[in-house]
């Protein structure tokens, strides 16, 4: 039986969000002084310092030289939709869906752009499909790293390095924190606001040459939303890649974005925020193996997220609840920890499985971590005793 007393300790940050995410440590708005604020983003020294970011991403990230960076608008989704809007519909589709990001790609695919040639490959949360059934002939839609979820590629492995379609990923929670084989990636997005801890609204896109030839060499048969064209006239317009974004960005936002990058640069870069990932994760999955109330909601090792590490309740008594009282009572673990002030935004996302969500990307302490899971233990024993 666990004892209700509250534990002593507290974590220093609270902020266990999977988005937007906690910000770095030290983190400061005084950082932010560098900022082009009552300029024109098109000025020069505005498209300096979109320019500065675009270079720090590629640079940090390992992204191959030939491959570009732009930055758009909308967060992920916004990055994301640009892609398949204009990309899609050359060859068949493979769309991979094991959460509720993928879901959302797949309607976009079947019911916005209305592709005929169209495989879905799905599976439950906490699983991955048969990624050896993917057809690389034909373009593959995927995520990385399922947020919502907490289960992700283990590697790049499985993708064909002859392949005759485009890949495009998703890699939002994934980017700084997992290792991305960039030769197996067409086309990338994330936004600022999930691993480095940015502010939302703005999304990154990195294209690969073989992006490039098809957005070239290939015209939509639909109308092009015009925050969406990423071509004109059968050229690339080469200005988003260059600081020069398709509509008005937040300058302030950008430099929260830089001073994530810069604070990254200082650590010793991407593998330092791996390892910073790496190390949070462990501390949550050694707490789960002495938790007897509570499991990894992916279903092993291999495919769970060093990010957005997902829980379910595995305890008996709570399992026999039907699903409305299972959902109220990971409710009731979320109240009681967000009253004591130890642990915020740690629901489960509302389309996934009743549960926690807690992020555990580099901008997270392992103390902080090491902190929180005694109060887990807490919140549950308190929420289950007031079942009797």
């Amino acid at each position: 039986m666990i004892d209700l007393q509250k534990p002593a300790t507290r974590p220093l940050n609270a902020h266990f969000s999977s988005g937007p995410c906690a910000k770095r440590p030290g983190y400061s708005l005084k950082n932010l002084e560098s900022a082009v604020l009552g300029r024109s983003h098109r000025s020069g020294v505005g498209k300096a310092r979109l320019k500065l970011a675009i270079d720090k991403t590629k640079e940090i990230l390992g992204i191959p030289q030939d491959y570009l960076v732009g930055i758009m608008p909308a967060s992920d989704t916004g990055a994301f939709e640009a892609a398949m809007w204009s990309l899609l519909g050359a060859r068949g589709v493979d769309v991979l869906a094991w959460e509720s990001f993928g879901k959302g790609w797949v309607g976009d695919i079947t019911k916005e752009l209305k592709l005929q040639d169209v495989r879905v490959m799905d599976a439950d949360y906490g699983t991955l499909p048969d990624l050896s059934a993917v057809d690389f002939s034909r373009d593959v839609v995927f995520t990385w790293n399922g947020t919502t979820s907490g289960v992700c590629v283990p590697n790049g492995d499985w993708i064909a390095s002859d392949r005759e379609g485009l890949t495009l990923v998703d890699a939002t929670s994934a980017v700084f924190a997992q290792e991305i084989a960039w030769d197996k990636v067409d086309v990338l997005t994330y936004s600022w606001q999930k691993v480095m801890g940015g502010e939302g609204q703005h999304g990154m896109l990195v294209l690969s040459p073989r992006a490039v030839e098809r957005l070239e060499t290939y015209t939509p048969s639909w109308p092009m939303p015009k925050i969406f064209k990423l071509a004109k006239a059968g050229k690339l317009i080469k200005g988003i890649f260059e600081g020069a974004t398709i509509n008005t960005p937040s300058m302030l936002a950008l430099e929260d974005y830089i001073d994530g990058l810069t604070w990254a640069e200082g650590l010793g870069g991407l593998k330092t925020l791996q390892a910073r990932a790496d190390a949070n994760s462990q501390t949550l999955n050694e707490w789960m193996e002495s938790a007897d109330w509570v499991a990894n909601l992916a279903v092993s090792n291999d495919i769970a997220s060093n990010t957005s590490v997902c829980l379910k309740i595995v305890d008996d008594q709570v399992c026999k609840l039907d699903d409305d009282a299972q959902a109220a009572f990971a409710k009731r673990i979320v109240k009681l920890l967000d009253e004591e002030g130890v642990a915020l935004d740690i629901g489960s996302y509302r389309d996934a499985p009743a549960g926690l969500r807690i992020w555990a990307g580099a901008t997270i302490e392992t103390s902080d971590l090491q902190a929180l899971t005694p109060w887990l233990d807490w919140a549950f024993a308190t929420a289950k005793a007031e079942l009797a």
